[in-house]
């Protein structure tokens, strides 16, 4: 119950916490954000960790404290982290993959492989943009897109556009509205606005089978 008191206080009052960081620890906020950031997008294991709304977040926060952290910088570091974290995710996919499905382990078929493969040669670079903006699957996407041996130059066009598009939306949308009145006064309900938001193409994909199986 702690663990889950503890995440909830996070989620709910995420506006404090980053208050509290940045006077803790002052400009080493900076170093905070891009570490959950970068984990958050390059641990496939890390899925869990807060992305849209803690952009969100900080983005507010920087306009609220009048220049101490610095929106251009913000989306620069942030951008790296995002960018970075994919193509670690990416490469790591890469290097285990073909060892992963050498056909030892009966659920890991090669056929699976290529399957995967082919898929990303067709649709991999749409994937790897569209799946910043879906939570989880964003975490997943550039470690099955390095299984799936989608060509380096390709994913990396396909991470640094979506990168910027997710980075720049969250963050510069906490710049310009976090700090309106009703806003900063229900921040809480805001990050779980935020957080539905962001689930809302996940739950679409989730439903697709669904529909599908119920017009047949």
């Amino acid at each position: 119950m702690s663990v889950l008191h503890t995440a909830a206080d996070l989620v709910l009052h995420l506006d404090r916490h980053l208050s509290g960081l940045l006077m803790a620890y002052g400009s080493w906020l900076y170093a905070i954000v891009f570490g959950v950031i970068f984990v958050e997008t390059g641990l496939v294991v890390m899925p869990f960790l807060p992305g849209d709304s803690l952009l969100f977040g900080i983005g507010a926060l920087a306009a609220a404290t009048g220049g101490q952290l610095r929106i251009g910088w913000l989306f620069l570091l942030l951008l790296a982290a995002a960018a970075g974290g994919n193509s670690l995710n990416y490469f790591v996919g890469r290097a285990i993959g073909q060892r992963a499905f050498s056909g030892r382990v009966r659920l890991l078929r090669v056929e699976y492989l290529r399957r995967t493969e082919d898929y990303f040669r067709r649709y991999g670079g749409p994937t790897v943009l569209l799946s910043r903006f879906i939570p989880i699957i964003r975490t997943c996407a550039p470690f099955v897109a390095g299984v799936g041996r989608m060509s380096q130059p390709r994913f990396q066009a396909y991470n640094l556009a979506g990168a910027a598009g997710w980075v720049g939306l969250f963050l510069f949308g906490g710049y310009g509205f976090g700090n309106l009145p009703w806003v900063r006064n229900n921040f809480g309900l805001v990050t779980l606005g935020v957080i539905a938001v962001s689930l809302l193409p996940l739950l679409g994909l989730l439903a697709q089978p669904r529909a599908r199986r119920e017009m047949r």
